[in-house]
C-alpha cells in the first residue's frame, strides 16, 4: 500500500486550481445511457472513481473513449443490465445507475453498492421512489428493479438524500407523464444533472427548489457539457490553506456553492477574499476562534467539508465543537489527531470537542476514507516534523494528482 510522507510546519504558497466535481461526475455518466447518441463530458477529474465508472459503464457494453479530462460516452449497445458487483463494491456512487438503466432498459440488478465506510447509507427511499413510478423493487442481498413501463407521479422522498433524488430524476425523465418531486436534494451536482437531462431534451423545472418537475420525454439524445468545479474539493484547499496560515488562491471555483462554509470561516476569523471564480486566503492578523462546526442538507455546510475544519480547530483559541449529523463513523480522523497532539473530547459517535490552541507532531497515521484522508494530510502539513499517512488509496479515489499540486505551493509531499 502507498502511504504520504510529509514533512511539516512550512507556510506554503502559490495557486492551486479546483478539479471537475467527482459528485457530479456519477449521475451526469449515469444520464448519458438515457440516449443512443453521444454524450462528451469535460473538465473530468482524473481520480481513481472515475476509472472505476468508467469501468462499469464499458462492462455494460458501452462505449467509452476516455482522454485526459474528457470522456465520451456512446451508450448505443447497451449489452447487459447486470451490473458488476466487484466494481460496484468500490464506488457508492454507482446507485445512481439503477436510475438510468431502469429507465432506458426496464430492469437493472446491482449489489449493494460499497465506497467509504463512514457509516450506514439505506436505499430505502430510491427504492420507494423506483415504487411510485411503477417500478418492482426487491433488496435481498441484491437489489433488483423491472418496471413493464414508468409512469410519471409525486414522489416525496423519506429523506433529502443527493443519490436518491438523483434516481428518481434518472428514472422520471422518460416516464409517461407527470413527475413531481417532494423534498428533492438541491446541491449543485443535482442541479447540473437537470441542467443536462435538459440539454439532451428533457423537461424538468424547479431546478435549485426542493420541489422538482418532470414532463416526461419518451426518446433523450446527445449533449456536451462541463463539470462544475469540485466544491468539496475547494473547500479542502482553502482549509488547507487556513490551516497553515499561508497565502494561497484557490483558483476555478464558484464561490456560491460555499456560502455556509465561508461564513464559518469568516466566524473563525480566517483572513480571506472572495472573487468571482476564486478564494484568496492570507495569514492571519489575529488568532483563530473557536465555533461549533455543524452541517446540514444544502446550502448549509457540507457534510464532506466538516472533517478537515477539524485542524482549523486545533488551531482557533477555546472550545470547537464538530457535529456530524449524517455519518456515525466519520469521527475516526480525531483518534489520529489525539495522536499529534490534539486536545480531544469525543461526546458520542456524532459529536467532538476541540480545544486549542494546540501545536501538532508529525506521527505515523491512517486514513480509511476520502475526507479523512484529506484531514490528515492537513493535519501533517501544519504539524512539526515528519508524518506518514497510510492509506492513501482513499484520497486518491477523490483528489487528482494531490502531492504533485500540493508541492507546486511549496509542501514537503511525497508518495512511498
Amino acid at each position: 500500500m502507498a502511504k504520504f510522507i510529509i514533512n511539516g510546519g512550512k507556510k506554503l504558497s502559490g495557486e492551486i486550481k479546483v478539479s471537475g466535481s467527482k459528485n457530479a461526475l456519477f449521475p451526469i455518466f449515469a444520464a448519458s445511457l438515457l440516449t443512443e447518441q453521444p454524450c462528451r463530458i469535460s473538465n473530468v477529474p482524473e481520480i481513481v472513481d472515475k476509472q472505476v465508472m468508467v469501468h462499469l459503464l464499458a462492462d455494460l457494453g458501452v462505449q467509452m473513449n476516455v482522454s485526459p479530462h474528457e470522456v465520451l460516452i456512446t451508450a448505443a449497445n447497451i449489452n447487459k443490465t447486470d451490473l458488476n458487483p466487484e466494481l460496484t463494491s468500490k464506488l457508492r456512487g454507482s446507485v445512481v445507475l439503477l436510475g438510468a438503466l431502469l429507465a432506458r432498459m426496464k430492469r437493472v440488478t446491482m449489489s449493494f453498492p460499497g465506497g467509504d465506510s463512514i457509516g450506514k447509507r439505506p436505499i430505502d427511499s430510491h427504492l420507494q421512489a423506483f415504487e411510485a413510478l411503477g417500478a418492482i423493487t426487491q433488496a435481498n442481498g441484491v437489489i433488483e428493479i423491472s418496471a413493464e413501463k414508468l409512469v410519471g407521479n409525486k414522489i416525496i422522498l423519506e429523506e433529502s438524500s443527493v443519490t436518491a433524488t438523483e434516481n428518481a430524476i434518472l428514472a422520471g425523465a422518460m416516464a409517461e407523464g407527470q413527475t413531481v418531486i417532494k423534498l428533492a436534494a438541491m446541491e449543485p451536482h443535482v442541479q447540473q444533472l437537470c441542467e443536462f437531462l435538459n440539454k439532451m431534451g428533457a423537461k424538468i423545472t424547479g431546478i435549485g427548489t426542493t420541489t422538482i418537475n418532470i414532463t416526461g420525454v419518451p426518446k433523450l439524445h446527445g449533449a456536451e457539457i462541463d463539470l462544475i468545479p469540485d466544491s468539496n474539493e475547494a473547500a479542502s484547499f482553502i482549509t488547507l490553506a487556513a490551516a497553515t496560515k499561508s497565502t494561497v488562491t484557490v483558483t476555478g471555483i464558484n464561490p456560491e456553492y460555499l456560502d455556509d462554509f465561508l461564513l464559518k470561516l469568516k466566524n473563525m476569523a480566517v483572513n480571506f477574499e472572495v472573487g468571482k471564480d476564486f478564494i484568496e486566503v492570507n495569514a492571519p492578523t489575529v488568532d483563530y476562534q473557536a465555533i461549533k462546526i455543524q452541517g446540514g442538507l444544502y446550502p448549509k455546510l457540507a457534510s464532506d467539508d466538516i472533517p478537515a475544519m477539524a485542524i482549523l480547530a486545533t488551531q482557533a483559541v477555546g472550545k470547537s465543537t464538530m457535529n456530524e449529523w449524517m455519518y456515525e463513523n466519520r469521527l475516526g480522523y480525531a483518534t489520529e489527531l489525539m495522536k499529534m497532539g490534539a486536545s480531544v473530547e469525543a461526546v458520542d459517535s456524532h459529536n467532538v470537542i476541540f480545544t486549542g490552541p494546540t501545536p501538532l507532531k508529525g506521527d505515523k497515521m491512517t486514513s480509511s476514507d476520502i475526507r479523512m484522508g484529506i484531514t490528515l494530510v492537513i493535519a501533517a502539513l501544519v504539524a512539526q516534523g515528519q508524518s506518514e499517512i497510510e492509506g492513501v488509496e482513499h484520497i486518491d479515489r477523490g483528489y487528482e494528482n494531490l502531492e504533485e499540486r500540493l508541492s507546486k505551493l511549496g509542501a514537503e509531499i511525497r508518495r512511498a
